[in-house]
């Protein structure tokens, strides 16, 4: 039927899936809890589905309530961002801002700048997901991605945060049973930490001298007894003396500092995995979208200074 959805079920939905009880979603919308259970009722009428799991105590999403949800926030974040647009928010940044980053990154880096930046712009909604490998440039379920190495995509903004060297290290407890490495093939010899991540080749690692045209690279094709797609667990395993790692500077950096990791074949250098912030086209003008990245972007400007 025509109005099995209508628009004020968007934002009635999204409070109460926030709320988490009927009685806390009466309290923020300043309505009765009967009100708000009638609303319900007369919502999942309409759409000939049941939304929402209800017991006295709590409540919970159905299926088809999760759906309903996922969408209600994106055309509400849309409808937010076409008001920026047109100016009417005033330039203050307001509505749903979904963020994506990769699991170690996301954790130690990216939450901490989200809880700054709802501190700072309370009126906005942040919805953050880790995942192992970013999500296809053409997904539309976030808003801004941050990701290592710039996407191959010209549709996408993509807005350089800061550089990120990856460097092979190793604690010195393995590298005195083992020996040091003095050139790449040497790697061979050794037993290498894997990492599962994105969609570079697995277990190859590419490590070069010189500078310009007077660049050579190797391709060391590397082993060992221990793989993961979490770089936190991997950089536990280096740190435990298990073999030789290659892992992002911004994740291992304390540990070279304090000794408990030491630099492997420092001459050679590995490919850059730089920090970048992507973001569709139709959202460079959002004021939430451009608030957000300016403040990783500045964030990340002052580590290095005081690096």
């Amino acid at each position: 039927m025509s109005n099995a959805i209508q628009p004020a079920d968007l934002g009635f939905f999204s409070v109460l899936a926030g709320a988490g009880s009927l009685s806390a979603a009466a309290r923020e919308l300043g309505i009765t809890t009967p009100a708000v259970s009638k609303h319900l009722a007369q919502m999942e009428a309409r759409v000939g589905v049941s939304l929402v799991n209800r017991t006295t105590r709590r409540m919970s999403m159905t299926p088809e309530g999760e759906l309903y949800l996922e969408h209600a926030r994106r055309i509400l974040g849309e409808i937010d961002g076409m008001q920026e647009l047109l100016g009417v928010s005033k330039g203050t940044p307001k509505g749903l801002l979904r963020v994506n980053a990769t699991l170690g990154f996301g954790r130690s880096h990216v939450a901490p700048l989200i809880s700054r930046f709802v501190r700072k712009h309370p009126q906005v909604e942040v919805q953050l997901q880790l995942s192992v490998n970013p999500p296809a440039l053409t997904d539309d379920s976030f808003d801004v991605c941050i990701r290592f190495g710039a996407p191959p995509d010209a549709r996408v903004i993509a807005r350089h945060i800061a550089p990120n060297r990856r460097l092979l290290c190793a604690s010195p407890a393995y590298l005195a049973r083992h020996g040091t490495p003095k050139v790449p093939n040497d790697l061979i010899k050794h037993n290498c930490i894997g990492i599962r991540q994105g969609e570079e080749a697995y277990g190859l690692w590419r490590l070069s001298t010189g500078r310009g045209k007077n660049v050579t690279t190797e391709a060391i094709k590397t082993r060992g007894n221990l793989t993961t797609n979490d770089g936190e667990i991997a950089v536990n395993w280096a740190l435990d003396g298990h073999g030789i790692l290659m892992r992002a500077e911004w994740d291992i950096e304390r540990f070279l500092a304090n000794g408990r990791l030491v630099q492997v074949l420092p001459q050679h250098a590995t490919p850059d995995a730089d920090i970048y912030a992507v973001y569709p086209q139709r959202h460079q003008l959002a004021v939430r979208v451009r608030a957000f990245v300016d403040l990783v972007a500045l964030s990340f400007k002052k580590q290095a200074g005081a690096a």
